[in-house]
């Protein structure tokens, strides 16, 4: 097997995410904007400049990424802030979810998409994408209450939307067998609930263990220890590794008292990992994709935006957000990816008929939110901070 040129196209993607991160400082564009654009240039759909081996490199470059990035999004609950801020987080993500999922479903079923499938798309649409947003906070330098509002929606939405997922997978499946198949709701509480099992099994012994070699902070071998032991018990019970992470995370950085900063040592070295995985996420992504869903491309693009702001505006109404908060919590949940597309292979496997429609939409349409979506979080922290 010839590594030299992995090689050579890892060295030189770490050299594009040093440009990019110069370039988003300079411009105040989202710096995933600029990795993913950077990545369909280079990658399949752009000048193929990057090895086949070198992208086959995406999955478990971006499971990694993706658990310390849960990890992080974890720590982001702690008590004194899901106190605070608690009613917002569970109302706004509550209604966005369902929101966002009616009007989807209600709009491709008046395209004359049957209901079921209508409703599986919906409930895909429901979906975030947790490391673009976490990124484009960080680099604003987001702070206060509408960011930590941000971070514990995306931290808890995508559990959300995999029960409305596996419900509209059992009433899709009723209607094209004439009867209900409960198995889809029993794998995704297994899901679910052995995710968070397993993030109290690492995270109770973890919130004791760690930071005792090195007084206040685990030191960076115990954070990456944490999160590949996570990442794999997660893939051998074959349960959500993002939701692992997070539980994990909050449960060490609620019980470690002795902590001063949890996890420091893991945003020490996340950095190269999400480097990797925005521009191979880029290179992997077909632009071809966008050509084939026309217009149910664009009304699904249209009534997510739609669904997004309608949740977050009534949501934060419910839970008393300020107005300037109200208008701007939606637009900041653009932003879908890896879960979105987990949702469609899953329901493409289970509705062969519509399997290319399913996949061409979603891939299509994660191109344009994962372009857009950083682009529009950002500008929704600067609207809201301009107003405080």
């Amino acid at each position: 097997m010839e590594y030299g040129p992995v090689f050579i196209a890892f060295g030189a993607l770490f050299l594009t995410g040093l440009a990019a991160d110069a370039l988003g400082h300079r411009t105040r564009l989202p710096a995933v904007t600029l990795l993913l654009i950077m990545g369909i240039l280079a990658g399949q759909s752009g000048f193929d400049l990057i090895p086949d081996l070198a992208i086959g490199w995406y999955e478990p470059l971006s499971m990694v990424a993706l658990t310390m990035v849960a990890f992080l999004l974890g720590s982001a609950l702690r008590y004194d802030k899901v106190a605070a801020h608690g009613r917002a987080i569970l109302g706004v993500s509550a209604a966005v979810v369902i929101f966002t999922m009616l009007l989807l479903a209600m709009g491709l079923w008046l395209m004359a998409l049957p209901l079921g499938l209508s409703l599986v798309i919906g409930a895909i649409a429901t979906a975030t994408d947790p490391a673009a947003t976490e990124d484009t906070l960080r680099q604003y330098g987001a702070d206060g209450a509408f960011a930590d509002v941000v971070r514990g929606i995306v931290a808890i939405d995508d559990a959300w939307g995999m029960i409305v997922f596996a419900l509209a997978m059992v009433v899709a499946q009723a209607m094209g067998n004439g009867g209900f198949d409960l198995g889809h709701m029993g794998l995704a509480v297994y899901e679910v609930g052995g995710a968070l099992a397993l993030g109290l099994v690492v995270g109770l012994p973890g919130a004791y263990l760690t930071g005792r070699l090195k007084q206040g902070e685990p030191t960076r071998l115990e954070a990456l220890g944490l999160v590949f032991l996570t990442l794999g018990l997660a893939l051998t019970f074959e349960v959500s590794f993002l939701l692992a992470g997070m539980m994990a995370g909050a449960v060490i950085a609620n019980l470690a008292r002795h902590h001063e900063r949890a996890f420091h040592e893991i945003e020490m070295v996340e950095r190269p990992f999400l480097i990797l995985f925005f521009l191979l996420a880029g290179a992997s992504m077909e632009i071809a994709a966008l050509a084939a869903i026309g217009w149910l491309g664009l009304a699904y693009i249209v009534l997510r935006i739609a669904g997004r702001i309608a949740g977050g505006w009534l949501g934060g109404v419910w839970s008393g957000m300020p107005p300037v908060d109200r208008r701007w919590i939606g637009p900041a949940l653009l932003p879908q990816a890896g879960v979105a597309v987990g949702m469609a292979l899953v329901a493409a496997a289970e509705m062969p008929q519509h399997a290319e429609l399913l996949l061409s939409l979603t891939i299509g349409t994660t191109v344009v939110f994962e372009v857009i979506g950083p682009f529009v979080t950002m500008l929704a922290v600067r609207r809201v901070q301009d107003a405080a």
